[in-house]
């Protein structure tokens, strides 16, 4: 199986969790996913009143340099822990 199949798997996987994961945990999944789809981050960070949207553009903003397959690699091991602890 390629690292792109496991990826979608994983990807598929993170949306049978029976409960809910910390905002933490839900803003590591966020950044991984856009690091491996997109790449560094593209946008400017968001204003002060944006709350959510700013804490997601650090938490993306923390992955940059990262390579696409070194964030798919680490998203894969992140679901892995996540259904380990909440499926």
């Amino acid at each position: 199986m390629s690292l792109d199949q496991k990826f979608e798997g994983a990807v598929e996987a993170v949306k049978t969790l029976t409960k809910r994961p910390t905002d933490q945990e839900f803003l590591e999944l966020y950044a991984l996913y856009k690091q491996a789809t997109v790449g560094d981050i593209n946008t400017t960070r968001p204003g002060m009143l944006d709350v959510k949207g700013k804490a997601k553009w650090d938490a993306w903003n923390s992955k940059k340099g990262t390579s696409q397959n070194d964030a798919k690699e680490a998203y894969i091991k992140f679901v892995d822990t996540l259904l380990a602890k909440y499926k």
